[in-house]
């Protein structure tokens, strides 16, 4: 493998290095080692950084995953684009001690993160806005960190941090003083974040507990609760593993940190062995919270059928709701009532009152005392339970949240499956069927005819389009690109303040609004003096005379896109995944509703359409996470795909469409001969769009494309010579479209 480096240290090494790392790391894993390796190669900063870093790499891959080699190499380099370039080795140095600690590629990130929050709040700048002097804590900070990451959690970690910085970044003295835990303050703060029972620290006999009493030997991973992205971040476990909070306190009434540790994982076992999926399109908010509710219950009763020593860990973990505390007509109490039904499920001497509670509660233990439970059983009594319950005041706003948390519960991803639309129109596939399922296993095909241009008139049901949702990969990568662009990123941010709208449209007749619309008010006064009904419309609200604009970013996802770009050592795929990835991210600041799909074919019989972010969902880890994934194969019949891709977005209300289509080829598929054929159905697709109201525009990276695809496009098209300028090139050209 040719290595671009130029450093005498590095070439004398390199070769065993690579022997090392390729029996270390997959062929992914290598790659991304070496990108990063000539990344600090091109950093400038002589062959030490770079030397530290081929050491320890695969010490980083080892316990936090091979992802996170180039990640590292990446916040080595922004580290050098400040004054800071004396914290490099350090940074580098200690990196794997890190990742020995942290244990998980999340929370390795949220250790990068902070590093580089350093680099950036406690630089000293002297003229203007740029820090032009090294920050006076981050080299003591460095050779602190791993010490303290046995001391603390990541979120421990940042708390010090802020303290420090907020305290004394007015002193370069003392910040340095305080990083290196030589001040009074620094040592009392640490020890204050230096609580409770560390996950790392047990994990190894959770793993023998697990194995013991459950026969599950499972990976535990931790997540910190203050980076975790997720609103309720509650334990979960999935295909990769076991993910429980890297810490507990131990509380007062005498459940220690391990307790907590242990009853979420006898919870999860419990679930692992007894629940089975039950579908949750028909069941309504409320209903999928009641039936969570008793069938958590179920399981917590058969654990202590057999270990009855987890009733004490539970009752002391289980919240003890206060009856009558929450205010049923001003407040929503669904969950305050939940939570008392599943206290007095466990507690015998709840000492509840509640008829209506009590007799489920008599009605659940009778249904636990036959035998042979099921989940369908739970899922019965809580549809039972809501519909006995229920209040118009449980659809209010206002939750009632207090002493309502059961935190050794999972969240209960797994108790749920689902088989109807919730996103673009009817299609739902689910993810975790997905990562086997070729198209035709998803959903039934549907046909679309294809233009024949020798005798002018339409071949009936001649494309077999089949829709799938795209496989998820590593949601980092992404984040990872648009971190690479940041500079760009700054650029089109400028551009986007621009193009938001600024103005705003009064609305008349308004129930509720912010303001009052004194005229109407004044007439409903009126009818209301003089005994008639007065018209509530009485207020005025505003919004934004927004851009009304749906977007659908189709891609080609064809074999070609395999292909390396020039010296690059990228191929034309990655520079679409990072072009699309700025492209998304500024169509979701500017707000406008937009959907991003890929296809590629395999004769008229297949066509592949995969959806990778819906027009409802937000620019977000799930869509991130396919785009990371996406590959290239097969052919480009690019007429069905269009089609397809218009038969959604036609029906988004919007005043403006547009279709943009990003190719690197012309229209093609192994069981056409004539090239013009696919050319010209593509072009006859582009004139329905058209018709439908649907404008189409294509951006295409093939030199030679003046030779087809102004047939297809008319005007509406751009070409990219230099493929590398593709990432600045097409949010630009996308801002300019939508102007």
């Amino acid at each position: 493998m040719e290595v671009k480096c130029n450093y005498r240290e590095v070439k004398a090494v390199l070769e065993d290095c690579l022997e090392e790392a390729n029996e270390v790391l997959s062929p992914e894993g290598v790659k991304a080692f070496v990108d990063g390796l000539e990344l600090l190669c091109m950093m400038g900063r002589g062959a030490e950084p770079v030397l530290v870093y081929m050491e320890e790499a695969a010490e980083i891959a080892r316990h936090a995953g091979e992802k996170m080699v180039y990640p590292v190499a990446r916040t080595a380099y922004q580290i050098s684009r400040s004054p800071n370039a004396e914290a490099i080795v350090p940074f580098l140095q200690g990196i794997a001690e890190i990742a020995r600690r942290l244990e998980e590629a999340k929370l390795l990130q949220g250790y990068l993160d902070i590093v580089l929050e350093m680099v950036e709040r406690t630089s000293i700048s002297i003229h203007g806005s740029h820090a032009t002097m090294a920050s006076p804590g981050l080299v003591p900070f460095l050779h602190k960190a791993p010490m303290l990451l046995g001391e603390l959690t990541i979120g421990g970690l940042k708390r010090w941090m802020d303290y420090g910085i907020a305290q004394h970044n007015h002193h370069p003295d003392h910040l340095a003083e305080f990083f290196a835990l030589e001040s009074a303050d620094s040592r009392a703060v640490m020890q204050r974040e230096r609580h409770g029972t560390l996950l790392v620290d047990v994990e190894r006999r959770l793993d023998l507990f697990d194995q013991a009493l459950w026969r599950i030997d499972e990976s535990i991973y931790p997540y910190s609760r203050m980076l975790d992205e997720r609103s309720d971040p509650r334990p979960y476990y999935d295909d990769q593993g076991i993910f429980l909070p890297d810490v507990h306190d131990d509380l007062d009434n005498g459940i220690s940190g391990m307790d907590q540790y242990r009853a979420a994982l006898a919870h999860m076992a419990g679930h692992r062995r007894w629940t089975a999926p039950v579908f949750a399109d028909n069941r309504s908010p409320m209903q999928r919270l009641a039936i969570e509710t008793f069938e958590d219950s179920r399981i917590e009763y058969l654990l202590m059928q057999e270990y009855p020593g987890l009733r004490r860990i539970f009752l002391g973990l289980h919240p003890k709701p206060v009856e009558g505390e929450c205010d049923e007509e001003n407040e929503s109490c669904v969950r305050h009532r939940l939570t008392i039904l599943s206290r007095a499920i466990l507690d015998p001497d709840h000492g509840y009152e509640n008829p209506v509670i009590l007799d489920f509660v008599r009605q659940f233990h009778e249904i636990m005392e036959k035998g042979d439970t099921t989940t369908m059983d739970m899922e019965t009594l809580g549809i039972q339970f809501m519909a006995k319950t229920r209040r118009q005041s449980d659809a209010l706003p206002n939750v009632w949240f207090k002493d309502t948390e059961i935190s050794y519960r999972d969240d209960n991803r797994n108790l749920w499956q689902f088989y109807e639309l919730d996103d673009d129109e009817d299609f739902h596939v689910e993810p975790t069927e997905i990562k086997e399922a070729e198209p035709d296993d998803a959903l039934p095909p549907r046909h679309y005819p294809e233009w024949d241009y020798t005798t002018q008139t339409y071949r009936p049901d001649w494309a077999s389009v089949y829709e799938t949702l795209h496989p998820a990969g590593d949601a980092a990568y992404i984040d990872g690109l648009l971190r690479k662009h940041d500079r760009l990123a700054k650029q089109i941010k400028r551009m986007l303040d621009m193009l938001k709208p600024q103005n705003y449209q009064r609305i008349r007749y308004q129930e509720e609004g912010s303001e009052l619309d004194l005229d109407i008010a004044i007439r409903s006064l009126i009818d209301f003096k003089s005994g008639h009904d007065p018209d509530p419309r009485i207020n005025v609200s505003h919004k934004h005379n927004d851009r009304n604009i749906a977007v659908t970013i189709l891609l080609d996802l064809s074999e070609s896109l395999s292909e390396t770009v020039g010296n690059t050592g990228q191929t034309i795929l990655e520079l679409e995944q990072e072009a699309v990835s700025l492209l998304a991210w500024a169509i979701e600041q500017l707000g406008d509703t937009f959907a991003i799909a890929g296809f590629h074919s395999n004769t008229r019989h297949e066509v592949r359409y995969y959806h990778i972010k819906g027009f409802s969902e937000h620019w977000n880890l799930d869509v991130k996470s396919r785009l990371a994934a996406m590959g290239a194969g097969y052919s480009t019949r690019m007429g069905a795909a269009m089609r397809h891709a218009a038969h959604y977005l036609e029906h988004q209300k919007a005043d403006k469409k547009l279709m943009l289509v990003l190719t690197d080829g012309e229209p093609s598929d192994i069981d056409v001969r004539d090239e013009r054929h696919l050319i010209e159905d593509a072009r006859m697709a582009v004139r329905e769009l058209d018709q439908a109201g649907i404008y189409s525009y294509c951006i295409n990276l093939d030199p030679k494309a003046d030779e087809y695809v102004a047939d297809i496009f008319g005007k509406q098209y751009s070409i990219i010579d230099n493929i590398e300028n593709l990432p600045e090139k097409l949010p630009k050209l996308f801002l300019a479209l939508t102007k």
